[in-house]
């Protein structure tokens, strides 16, 4: 039995590359936020208006809810928590 080996998770749960590439960024992007915004010691509706969001959608975000968020909106967030996000882009390995 071989033993493969996946760069990420997002390669094994998602059916095509680009949306295992999506996922992987989103998922970068919404951990940094949470930490930033755990950083705060803000109450959650302090948070939120700190980034321009309701509670309830900051409480999406702090569970970790990613279906519930695109690339945009959390690199929209991230702007908005003061976080600088840059990607380094390459070609896949064969």
């Amino acid at each position: 039995m071989t033993e493969d080996r996946y760069d990420s998770i997002w390669d094994v749960i998602e059916a095509t590359p680009a949306e295992a590439a999506n996922m992987q960024a989103r998922s970068e992007i919404m951990i940094a936020v949470q930490t930033a915004v755990e950083g705060w010691n803000l109450t959650q509706a302090e948070a939120a208006r700190k980034l321009g969001v309701t509670q309830p959608r900051l409480n999406d975000l702090l569970r970790g809810r990613i279906n519930k968020f695109s690339l945009d909106a959390l690199l929209n967030l991230a702007t908005a928590a003061d976080l600088s996000v840059a990607w380094t882009i390459t070609p896949r390995a064969a």
